[in-house]
């Protein structure tokens, strides 16, 4: 190449370089706007959440009743099959009732037997009230006989022995002798008669001691008699509040021991529990609206109000509460239960299995 070649590509390449100038600053501004957008973007996110807070640790809640028979026996009727609706005092379950009917006949007769014999009783306490003065009376009438008998015993006796004895014979003075003993005895007697009467008060006492007594007797049996109706009642098994019948563990024919459990009742009161951070809850009060979605049916929008914040944290009501004092400290992020209450959107065809996952979304006031 030329001299001259070279000197007019090396002008030309001067010239190219004037044209452009400085650096471009296009992409500068490309990163500006897009940065720009992502804060205006963020803000207004941040704006329309500012009010609100939400978790996906929370999960269908409710209400579960273990069905325990309080008798043995044999199942002889199951009304009841696994995940059942059931109303409240339906039969569920029925257990062998014959040797408990059995034991409700021998209360009912031995109660029988018990008021019988207070009926006794009271009968003899009326009649000891008027039997027991009236032989005092008369025990007190005997002694003033005795003595009136003694008194004319001892005037017989007198005159005997102030005749003259060619007056009298030997035998008018024995038998006036005899006479008077006799008399003398005769009021001893009656004295100790009348004072054994006098004790009224303490022989109708007795008398209202044993009717007291029976009394007892009866109440005694009436408690027995109503254990045993109790444990014939308790061979029917009913609902206790409507539900649905979960973990059915019996068969027919099966032996049901008492304090086994038999199957859960899941009731119809269903809630929502929801595991908030602590930094979640500042602003949390009972009675703020909550929207629900289930994660087992999409679409499915429920509305509720936050009910109570639970008064501790899960981890300090766990079984093995974390000892805080003790070691080396690691601070974790605790989370507080909430309870949330469903007030709008559920759909009967679409029941809410407890543990079901729950995307609560609480809106401050």
């Amino acid at each position: 190449m030329s001299v001259q070649s070279q000197d007019a590509a090396e002008h030309d390449k001067e010239g190219d370089e004037q044209h452009k100038g400085p650096h471009s600053k296009k992409p500068l501004i490309i990163i500006g706007v897009v940065v720009l957008v992502l804060a205006v973007i963020a803000f207004i996110v941040w704006f329309m959440h500012r009010n609100q807070t939400s978790t996906d640790d929370a999960y269908t809640d409710g209400n579960s009743v273990g069905m325990v028979p309080k008798v043995s026996g044999y199942v002889v009727g199951l009304h009841v099959d696994d995940n059942q609706p059931v109303r409240k005092g339906d039969l569920l379950v029925e257990i062998d009732k014959r040797d408990y009917a059995a034991a409700q006949a021998q209360a009912q007769a031995q109660l029988m037997l018990a008021t019988a014999q207070l009926k006794t009783a009271r009968d003899a306490l009326r009649i000891a009230g008027v039997q027991f003065p009236a032989q005092y009376a008369s025990a007190r009438a005997q002694q003033g006989a005795a003595a009136a008998a003694l008194a004319l015993a001892r005037q017989q006796y007198d005159r005997q022995h102030q005749v003259d004895r060619r007056a009298t014979t030997q035998e008018s003075i024995d038998a006036s002798e005899s006479q008077r003993r006799g008399a003398e005895a005769n009021l001893e007697s009656a004295r100790a008669q009348a004072e054994v009467a006098s004790l009224v008060p303490e022989q109708v006492q007795q008398a209202a001691n044993a009717v007291a007594e029976r009394e007892a007797q009866v109440q005694q049996a009436q408690a027995v008699l109503d254990k045993a109706n109790l444990d014939v009642s308790y061979t029917e098994v009913r609902a206790p509040q409507d539900g649905f019948v979960t973990q059915r563990n019996v068969q027919l024919g099966t032996y049901a021991t008492a304090g086994q459990t038999m199957f859960i009742l899941v009731t119809r009161d269903e809630w929502i529990t929801a595991n908030f951070k602590e930094s979640q809850i500042g602003r949390m009060r009972p009675g703020q609206r909550v929207d629900l979605e289930i994660d087992a049916y999409s679409g499915l929008k429920l509305s509720g109000h936050v009910q109570s914040i639970q008064q501790g944290s899960g981890s300090r009501f766990s079984a093995f509460p974390a000892e805080n004092a003790t070691g080396n400290f690691v601070k974790i992020v605790q989370r507080v239960p909430v309870k949330i209450v469903i007030d709008r959107g559920l759909d009967p065809n679409r029941p809410l299995p407890l543990g079901l996952s729950v995307q609560p979304t609480v809106y401050f006031e």
